[in-house]
């Protein structure tokens, strides 16, 4: 039994960034995946030290400025027809920003959603405990309650471990809020074409508070 929590972010009473706040509607439609990678951004700006990854000052966060950011985000990982509805397009475009940007030391590798679960759950809570965000996107699901989450990105910073029910929660973050989901209803969507996680690592000490 455990539960871990990341810090995250506040833009004034907002809990990280929000798709709602951008001047496109394609961005407020299909901008999920730009938001993630944001936030993804700022939390290792703030938490892990890394320098050169948000192009103001983390430390006075504004509104105004992440929806810059997000919309210089947009270059890499723009709304399409379909979405950013693959795992390797996330990574390819958020990689090629951090590349501009000068950043090297963040490594990401897809991890599908085919998967069993009970793998997914191991791997959420080696990536929560290690101190990384962990980006997911889900695309099609039969759950009607989960129907914020379909053909969504969004991140995943907490868990709760239950061994003597074997339920997990995972903490879910989205649109400037966040709620505990059950991670088996969530990773058995129950159609074929799948999504998943995308897990971080940072290759090298980059002064992580």
């Amino acid at each position: 039994m455990g539960r871990k929590e990341l810090e995250h972010f506040y833009i004034g009473d907002s809990y990280g960034g929000n798709q709602d706040w951008f001047h496109s509607l394609m961005m407020r439609k299909g901008g999920c995946a730009a938001e993630t990678a944001c936030d993804s951004s700022l939390y290792f700006a703030l938490h892990k030290g890394v320098e050169g990854v948000y192009p103001f000052d983390p430390h006075n966060l504004t509104k105004s400025k992440y929806v810059v950011f997000a919309h210089r985000m947009e270059k890499y990982l723009w709304p399409r027809m379909s979405g950013v509805d693959k795992l390797d397009i996330f990574i390819d475009g958020y990689a090629k920003y951090l590349k501009d940007r000068g950043v090297h030391c963040i490594d990401m590798k897809a991890f599908d959603g085919s998967e069993p679960y009970e793998k997914a759950a191991d791997v959420l809570i080696q990536q929560i405990d290690a101190g990384y965000p962990v980006p997911a996107l889900i695309l099609r699901h039969k759950e009607p309650a989960l129907k914020d989450y379909v053909w969504h990105w969004f991140l995943i910073n907490g868990y709760d471990q239950d061994d003597e029910t074997d339920t997990i929660l995972v903490k879910a973050v989205t649109y400037s809020e966040y709620e505990w989901l059950d991670l088996r209803i969530l990773w058995d969507t129950g159609y074929d074409n799948k999504g998943g996680l995308v897990l971080f690592e940072i290759k090298q000490p980059t002064g992580e508070e």
